[in-house]
């Protein structure tokens, strides 16, 4: 009888590879968010944003910390230089997350909010998951 056996790939091969894939995602929308707060068109943003003409410096403070977020939460765990800055990064974007849900639900946006929870929760499991489960080690 010949048996053959698929390899499957390991709980914790498949584990850094999500939290890979979470970290991109994350990245990728923080710094879209950054170029659209900071460098795009006035209007253009307050299509997509109805808030930001109300509160410019909100706009561009949001834009920042989107920067720095989209930033921190790949580039310290891809150089392994202060990858501990990774776990700083999620952390902050869990704030940023909560306080933005807070915000558009305060103004009646609920629409917005479930955009929020999905980055909310990609960024708990970045934090668990690089603090915990599968830290980087620095270089």
């Amino acid at each position: 009888m010949n048996t053959t056996t698929i390899p499957t790939a390991s709980p914790r091969r498949l584990l850094g590879v999500g939290l890979w894939a979470a970290q991109l995602v994350l990245a990728f929308f923080l710094l879209f968010g950054a170029y659209m707060k900071l460098a795009a068109p006035a209007d253009e943003v307050a299509k997509m944003m109805v808030w930001a003409a109300q509160y410019p410096a909100l706009k561009t403070f949001t834009g920042i910390v989107d920067l720095l977020g989209g930033l921190g939460i790949l580039l310290p765990a891809l150089t392994r230089i202060q990858p501990r800055l990774t776990v700083l990064a999620a952390l902050g974007i869990i704030v940023l997350q909560v306080l933005a849900f807070a915000f558009h639900g305060s103004r009646g946006e609920w629409p917005a909010t479930p955009f929020n929870v999905i980055l909310l929760g990609l960024a708990a499991f970045v934090y668990w998951g690089r603090s915990k489960a599968a830290p980087i080690t620095a270089r």
